[in-house]
């Protein structure tokens, strides 16, 4: 009779089963699409203008091949945002993100130093923030985008005080 051997360990996990993951709000995904398409006019522009000016195939070869990555980019935009999630636990933060590369954070409550909401115009605009935490490493801070602005003052404050309560002891 032989063991069967049991996969490894995913060193991602709890990624989807044990834990109760927020996602971001899909929002996000406009926001990102507007991202993208500022900078594919402006990356389009470029080649465009040369274009008019020397008039070579190579110009509008570079605008198209700009146009044609954007629209892939575009694609993406949505599964990646979708990505994007966190999870609150008793004693520590998990924040998840990423289709190619998979990324998982766990910030440990009693770690955090200070909590940052941001949001630029673009976020403002479609009722968004930006919730960063902050750690003495700073190689170990997590953020998480795309939080309605209720929802980013609630964990900001909720995270403030777990990290106010858990620090006390050390």
């Amino acid at each position: 009779m032989t063991d069967v051997e049991s996969p490894p360990l995913d060193p991602l996990q709890p990624w989807p089963l044990t834990v109760d993951w927020r996602p971001v709000s899909d929002r996000l995904i406009a926001v990102e699409e507007i991202r993208l398409a500022g900078a594919v006019l402006l990356l389009t522009a470029v080649p465009v203008v040369l274009w008019t000016f020397f008039d070579t195939w190579p110009f509008l070869a570079a605008a198209a091949a700009i146009l044609v990555l954007g629209a892939m980019r575009a694609t993406v935009v949505v599964r990646s945002v979708r990505s994007w999630g966190y999870a609150e636990r008793d004693d520590d933060l998990l924040v998840r993100h990423g289709l190619l590369v998979r990324h998982l954070s766990i910030v440990p409550y009693a770690r955090m130093q200070f909590v940052d909401v941001s949001a630029g115009p673009l976020e403002r605009l479609f009722g968004l923030a930006t919730v960063t935490l902050h750690t003495a490493a700073a190689a170990s801070d997590a953020r998480i985008p795309g939080l309605a602005a209720a929802e980013a003052s609630r964990l900001r404050d909720r995270l403030a005080a777990l990290g106010e309560t858990r620090a006390e002891g050390l």
